[in-house]
Order: C-alpha cells, then sequence, then structure tokens
C-alpha cells in the first residue's frame, strides 16, 4: 500500500512538474509573452512619438496659414498668381 501511494504522489509530482514547465500556461509561455509584450511596448513608444509628431503639424497647419502656404508649394507645387515657376532638369 505504501509503495502504491509513493508511486501514485510520484507521478502526480512529475505531472505538476510537467505542467509547469511545458504544459499551458507554462513558464516557457510565460517568458514569450513577456519577450512579445517588451517588444510591443517598443512599438508602441515609436508609434507614439510619431503621432506626437503628426499631430503638432496638423496642428501647425489648422493655425498658420505661412505653414499651409509652405505645404502647397513643395508637397503640390503650387505657385501664387502673377509668378513664373523655373524648373531645372538636372
Amino acid at each position: 500500500m505504501l509503495k502504491t501511494l509513493i508511486v501514485l504522489l510520484s507521478l502526480l509530482l512529475i505531472n505538476l512538474q510537467y505542467q509547469l514547465w511545458f504544459g499551458k500556461g507554462s513558464y516557457q509561455e510565460s517568458q514569450a509573452l513577456q519577450d512579445q509584450i517588451a517588444q510591443l511596448r517598443q512599438e508602441n513608444t515609436v508609434l507614439k512619438s510619431r503621432n506626437d509628431v503628426l499631430e503638432i503639424e496638423v496642428t501647425a497647419l489648422k493655425n498658420d496659414f505661412e505653414i499651409i502656404e509652405e505645404y502647397a508649394r513643395l508637397e503640390l507645387g503650387m505657385i501664387k498668381r502673377k509668378e513664373i515657376y523655373y524648373q531645372i532638369v538636372k
């Protein structure tokens, strides 16, 4: 009877150890998720800084006519009336 109990407890211990190291919610899975969280936080930091720059640009475009004009000239190739446009081809 004692041997049977020891064998059963040993099997239970082995099963619990297996679940701890290799099963669902295991240590390895937990480490992989922690690595993924760190990577996603880093990506979020980069995207947040990019969003901050874009927010500053949008605010500037909404409030400053000179910036709108500069954007129209550089990005859209617009010119004012009575201006002569020269294109230099290299």
